[in-house]
């Protein structure tokens, strides 16, 4: 008789964990008994969030800190290795990390940043752990995405990944920078899309969600309209334990094995977008996406 799956005792590392979402999911998993491996840039909040975890837990997990900036490539080149020498197994990455910025910015990479940060860094991190979870032998990789994908109505723009035409006026006023947010939770259903197809004959499975509208810090550090934006927005919105838990239904559930690659929301499988389903897009998506990551190797 097959074992059930459970998320106890597995080895869960997962990125954007202090606030929001993300640290709602892991005092969740934790309380599950999964032992967890989280990936964040500020070390000060990451060991708090560890602390609370144990301490929650008297101690009987294992919380593992690893810090990364996710717009750098080579940081997330680092991050991979130090998971790598610590952990004998993976048993499921969450790319949970994400952000919006309402003005053009690069990255030290010269890599437009919301792209960076929402696509590319789950991407590269995905790839560089990937024998490792195929090692351990059953195995998830869980995306967060958005239904602001379908804003991303005619598919990613392939000859302008940089965005600079949705940055300049007036594209930027009529929700430039909204739409770019939307075009890169596109790219991460696509690249899942496309993450299952080549891990077909695995056991290890790929999934993404939409949380929903979650009352969370997200997008606050935009400006003043942003924040009186996400405000008024704040009245509507789902708590972030509520918003994980499609998230640790992914995680913890026996059910979707045999449903590698799909879109899940309010904890069973939702509608992405046609431009979400589009498989040439998918492979077009990850050999452009390799060539990215292979240009910032030094």
């Amino acid at each position: 008789m097959a074992t059930k799956w459970s998320v106890r005792g597995k080895y869960v590392v997962i990125t954007g964990v202090t606030s929001g979402i993300g640290l709602a999911a892991v005092k969740e998993l934790a309380s599950l008994g999964a032992n967890l491996g989280i990936i964040a840039r500020n070390q000060a909040k990451a060991n708090e969030v560890a602390a609370q975890i144990k301490a929650s837990t008297s101690g009987n997990i294992t919380v593992d800190v690893f810090l990364a900036d996710m717009s750098s490539q080579q940081s997330i080149r680092k991050v991979a290795a130090d998971i790598l020498a610590k952990c004998p197994r993976v048993d499921m990455l969450i790319n949970n990390a994400g952000a919006m910025f309402e003005t053009r910015q690069l990255t030290i990479d010269g890599i437009e940043m919301t792209w960076a940060v929402n696509h590319l860094a789950p991407f590269l991190l995905t790839t560089l752990l990937l024998d490792r979870l195929k090692e351990s032998g059953k195995a998830r990789i869980i995306t967060t995405v958005s239904d602001n994908h379908m804003m991303a109505k005619k598919g990613i723009n392939f000859d302008d990944l940089s965005a600079e035409h949705l940055y300049r006026f007036p594209k930027r006023l009529m929700g430039g920078p909204t739409y770019r947010y939307g075009e890169t939770k596109l790219a991460s259903i696509l690249f899942t899309l496309e993450l299952a197809r080549r891990l077909e004959g695995s056991e290890v499975t790929a999934h993404c969600f939409h949380p929903g509208l979650v009352a969370t810090n997200f997008n606050k550090n935009n400006g003043i309209m942003a924040r009186l934006t996400m405000s008024v927005m704040k009245m509507f919105s789902i708590s972030p334990e509520k918003g994980a838990e499609t998230l640790i239904w992914l995680a913890n559930t026996d059910e979707i094995p045999g449903h590698s690659g799909k879109y899940y929301t309010d904890m069973k499988l939702g509608a992405p977008s046609v431009p979400a389903q589009d498989v040439e897009s998918a492979k077009r998506l990850w050999e452009i996406s390799e060539k990215q990551i292979r240009a910032t190797e030094k």
